[in-house]
């Protein structure tokens, strides 16, 4: 994979792979490898499954085989008699302790909220619920008693379809009905938009249930000490699970510490409170031993929460020039069996996007949630925002066919203007920069657009049975999840700062510590040259801390794309801190003004002088404290808390060109194209890999991945084997590129790049599948875009 650099921010990469440094002494911009790498990859690693406590136990759970039935009967006697086992309970064992998981997002006032038990105790509502649990001396003996383990169920009708959900006569997930809640928002007058439109375009779009598959299987450990917690999770949250776990268990908050040890991938399917969570913590204090669970593959696809999973109903009115003038979108969102964390704002996240980067006078969106007896649907790398982005520029697309213009030209009719920016959109955002112009030229000069269009054209001439579609998406997303006053108006249960510490030791070392949780993004690396920059301190004396609500003791942890923008922002203010006070001490040193000090690649010097302390040399004064001046205290140590007024808005252009062969329906990725601006760089190294990870994962929805479920509720895509991830040979090389419109949110200038390549990368491949396809009268194929599904529209459309 290669990266063609714009030279924009930091160094260039060689496609050798070497690295050069920028010119001059910063470190924002320059293209270190990781430090956390060496670690992570030769092993020494500290994960969840790798921990060992003395006397340590093992769970393992009795999964219902069943979507919907109650349960008539528990037996784990015979279970409880097997060597190695120490102890079997059923759901009715702790009933009165295990509360409910928790919903922090009610997004509307009528929202239906079930009580969600950990372990079911008179009715299940999916497959692989669980029912019962045995705990033994490793793990192996605890699966094997599962057989053991006897349960009887009274069948219930399974309810599949969100469409036959809705219906009067349809069986009930819950006694409240199957629907979650709907919600309404408009802007503009839809009505007068689409009244006597010369373009009115309607499409309903599939967006399929994916299953989050990080490199880690979740792993829980929780051990007490008497009245104290403690637990290992493989979590994306643990300052979110700690207070969550302390609500739901009634164990006090500051009895409890979680702790999130190397953690390999989340994508959002980590950010949640799990049933295994608390029932690993009532085990524990029932039992006074640690107790260790660890899924499998096929039990995690069970009982990860899933992703996506909509209908999308579009209507888009236009002039007949292709200028938009209205939007309507209509939403079915399948909330599964219950309502996880934030079930229910996953589709609203979508709902201020699905204008994308559009100028139009009327929007209206409208989504229902709806109960069905699957695994709940949670957050999953983008969260609503690549759903939004999809239907938008897959529409788009249809709207440049039908007037038979280019798609790039009917985006460019319609998009921002570089020089609108700050722009307020129809859906009411704000968005801060912006220049779709400029990552669009460099793309399509890239991709070599019109070379293309020209071989696309002789093929379709000669009839070639492999037909060449070129994809477009120019996109922007919603992220750095946040402000907190902006959480609250949308109900959200918590607030979207982020907290950062920095300490100054005497030895002029530097400790980080930061409420944000990485699970692979390179927070360590990223956060050190931020400080390096800002202290005028070495790269390699920096050491960043997370993930311990013992030593990190705020934060609001890692997810929609806002460690950099928030957490980063939270430690570069506390070094501006850390500064202030340094300023004073190294004034009453120099016995000068601290007007008159001039700071500068780490030291304090007098203007016009040679007179100077370094910031080291200030942190050692600080700890011996000999000669402090008045209202001075013994340390420099700072910590700041920093809260957005806006969400950051990065954005790009992804140009896809797939080869479909019409006689087998099989799609091959010739080539792809990604600009994007992702504001000012820290680190070009991991934005590449944030980019590249994030296109594989849009590339395998287009292609690749659904959960598929029969019509009695089992999920058919268990393991590996059924449910298909692309792997490298199944990948194009990518070639990346950005260009920069810095933020105007935050004083490092950034935007976030953890979801940008998924959001963007699903429509662009799904538009070339269709663009090969259209003479032959296909405007879409549903994902994901395989062979048979290709090859059953072509034949439909030849008969």
């Amino acid at each position: 994979m290669t990266e063609l650099d714009a030279g924009l921010v930091g160094e260039q990469i060689a496609e050798s792979g070497q690295i050069s440094e920028p010119d001059g002494a910063r470190e924002i911009g320059r293209a270190r490898r990781r430090k956390e790498d060496r670690r992570l990859l030769t092993g020494h690693t500290r994960w969840t499954d790798n921990l060992q406590q003395p006397g340590m136990l093992h769970v393992m759970f009795v999964r219902s085989p069943m979507a919907h039935a109650r349960i008539t009967r528990v037996d784990v006697s015979a279970a409880r008699d097997l060597p190695g086992v120490v102890a079997a309970f059923s759901g009715r064992d702790f009933a009165d302790e295990q509360g409910s998981l928790p919903c922090a997002w009610p997004v509307s006032e009528d929202i239906v909220i079930p009580d969600h038990p950990p372990m079911a105790v008179s009715e299940v509502r999916y497959v692989g619920e669980a029912v019962a649990c045995v705990i033994a001396t490793d793990r192996y003996r605890a699966a094997d008693a599962l057989e053991a383990v006897e349960v009887d169920y009274e069948p219930l009708p399974a309810v599949m379809d969100m469409n036959e959900a809705l219906a009067p006569d349809s069986p009930k997930v819950h006694e409240a009905g199957n629907k979650a809640f709907s919600v309404t928002i408009t802007s503009g007058d839809v009505e007068a938009a689409l009244r006597d439109a010369p373009v009115v375009i309607d499409r309903t779009y599939v967006q399929q249930r994916l299953i989050p598959s990080a490199m880690e299987p979740r792993a829980v450990l929780a051990s007490t000490d008497g009245d104290t917690f403690t637990l290992w999770s493989s979590t994306q949250i643990p300052h979110v699970l700690r207070v969550m776990l302390a609500v739901t268990t009634g164990i006090p908050e500051h009895r409890l510490r979680v702790i999130a040890p190397d953690v390999g991938g989340g994508f959002g399917s980590k950010l949640q409170v799990t049933a295994e969570e608390v029932l690993c913590l009532l085990l524990t204090r029932r039992l006074g031993v640690p107790v260790k669970w660890t899924e499998s593959r096929s039990e995690g696809n069970l009982t990860v929460h899933h992703g996506r999973d909509q209908i999308q109903h579009l209507t888009l009115a236009a002039e007949a020039d292709g200028r938009i003038r209205g939007l309507r979108v209509r939403l079915l969102a399948d909330m599964g069996a219950y309502l996880m964390l934030v079930t229910p704002g996953i589709p609203m996240l979508g709902a201020s996007m699905f204008n994308g980067i559009y100028k139009m006078d009327a929007y209206e969106f409208g989504c229902t949630g709806v109960f069905t007896t699957k695994m709940p649907t949670d957050a999953y790398r983008g969260a609503g925002r690549p759903e939004a982005t999809f239907a938008i520029e897959r529409i788009m697309d249809e709207l440049a066919a039908e007037l038979k213009m280019d798609p790039v030209e009917v985006r460019r009719r319609n998009w921002i203007g570089h020089e609108e920016f700050p722009y307020t959109t129809v859906s009411g955002l704000t968005y801060d920069s912006g220049n779709y112009e400029a990552a669009t030229d460099r793309a399509l000069a890239l991709f070599g657009y019109d070379k293309l269009r020209a071989e696309q054209a002789d093929r379709r001439d000669r009839r070639d049975p492999v037909q060449l579609g070129i994809g477009v998406s120019t996109y922007t997303e919603m992220c750095g999840l946040a402000p907190s006053r902006m959480l609250g108006m949308a109900n959200y249960g918590a607030g979207g700062w982020e907290h950062g510490s920095v300490r100054m030791l005497p030895t002029g070392k530097v400790e980080v510590i930061t409420g944000t949780s990485p699970h692979g993004q390179g927070h360590v690396t990223a956060w050190s040259q931020i400080v390096a920059d800002s202290l005028g301190v070495p790269f390699d004396d920096v050491t960043v801390l997370h993930g311990d609500t013992a030593i990190a003791h705020k934060g609001m942890d890692t997810y929609g794309s806002r460690s950099l923008v928030i957490g980063g922002v939270a430690v570069l203010q506390a070094c501006e801190k850390v500064k202030a006070k340094a300023r004073k001490l190294a004034a009453h040193l120099l016995e000068c003004s601290p007007d008159d000090l001039e700071f500068d690649g780490g030291a304090f010097t007098v203007r016009g002088t040679g007179s100077a302390k370094t910031i080291q040399e200030l942190a050692f004064a600080a700890f011996t404290a000999h000669d402090l001046p008045e209202g001075v205290e013994a340390r420099l140590d700072s910590d700041a808390t920093f809260d957005p007024d806006n969400y950051s808005f990065p954005h790009g252009t992804h140009l896809c060109a797939v080869e479909v062969d019409t006689e087998t329906g099989q799609a091959r990725i010739r080539s792809y194209v990604a600009v994007d601006d992702v504001g000012r760089v820290v680190n070009p190294l991991i934005v590449r890999g944030q980019v590249h990870g994030g296109i594989a994962q849009g590339i395998a929805q287009a292609l690749f991945e659904e959960a598929v479920y029969d019509a009695d509720g089992n999920l058919l895509t268990t393991t590996m084997a059924d449910y298909l991830l692309p792997s490298a040979a199944d990948l194009p090389d990518f070639t990346t590129d950005r260009t920069e419109t810095p933020s105007t949110g935050n004083p490092l200038g950034v935007k976030g790049v953890g979801e940008a390549g998924t959001i963007a990368s699903t429509p662009a491949v799904v538009n070339a599948v269709v663009d090969a396809l259209r003479p032959y009268g296909i405007d879409d194929i549903r994902m994901p875009c395989t062979p048979e599904r290709i090859w059953r529209a072509l034949e439909g459309a030849r008969s």
